[in-house]
């Protein structure tokens, strides 16, 4: 396993950053009521965690690491729940429909971004194993 470029690092740093900064900006700025603030907010940490899961969970499935399908399902429902509310609060917000648009490509840069660096940290994790340790899963023996 290769690690991840520097420059891919930081290109993935740079977009989470601004699609996360440029979403907080644009609802700090926005006239919107409080609780419409809080639920923008609300869908952005539920789409970002939701997505390093998924990007989690795929990456041990291909690795060999068990995931059971429950929680695999949790992971894709929870990510589309999130695009699902954030098109149909912007779809009927009263907002203009370039800052629509300003919040939609905000979210999707964040989403992408913040998978991003969980697949440069895994990638990074995985080159820095030594080839024994890989796949490897430790049990407790007093647990069991």
């Amino acid at each position: 396993m290769y690690k991840p470029s520097p420059a891919f690092i930081g290109a993935s740093w740079l977009a989470f950053a601004i699609g996360f900064c440029g979403f907080l900006i644009g609802l700090w700025n926005a006239n919107l009521a409080l609780s419409e603030k809080g639920f923008y907010f609300v869908l952005l940490i539920l789409g970002l965690f939701s997505a390093i899961s998924i990007q989690k969970a795929v990456r041990d499935k291909l690795e060999g690491i068990p995931v059971t399908d429950v929680y695999f399902g949790v992971c894709w429902f929870s990510t589309l729940l999130s695009l699902v509310l954030l098109t149909v609060g912007l779809w009927n917000a009263d907002l203009w429909l370039s800052e629509k648009g300003f919040y939609a490509f905000g979210f999707v840069l964040s989403l992408f971004g913040v998978i991003a660096i969980q697949k440069n940290i895994r990638d990074k994790m995985s080159a820095d194993e030594p080839p024994a340790q890989k796949n490897k899963i430790e049990f407790d023996d007093d647990l069991l």
